[in-house]
């Protein structure tokens, strides 16, 4: 059973550059096909998988909840010196 779902509709995306190495790349397609999807898809629902999944991010995101917020609205974030 295909750990992530296929996609039914494309919500709105933003573009982003990253490198793989060669293996990851050839699984990220092949999976891809798998599913019947393109890679963006995959790497997207990849990693809102390791978000959900991530019980030390969670924690770490609620604590730094406003600064995710500013960003949202376009507003710069000074970080805070301790």
């Amino acid at each position: 059973m295909a750990l992530l779902k296929a996609p039914s509709k494309q919500p709105k995306t933003a573009t982003l550059q990253v490198r793989l190495e060669q293996e990851v790349r050839y699984d990220l397609d092949r999976y891809a096909e798998f599913l019947d999807a393109n890679p963006s898809y995959v790497v997207s629902e990849a990693l809102k998988l390791l978000f959900k999944k991530d019980a030390e991010f969670k924690r770490w995101a609620a604590d730094h909840a406003n600064n995710h917020k500013a960003v949202l609205k376009g507003e710069s974030i000074q970080p805070e010196l301790k």
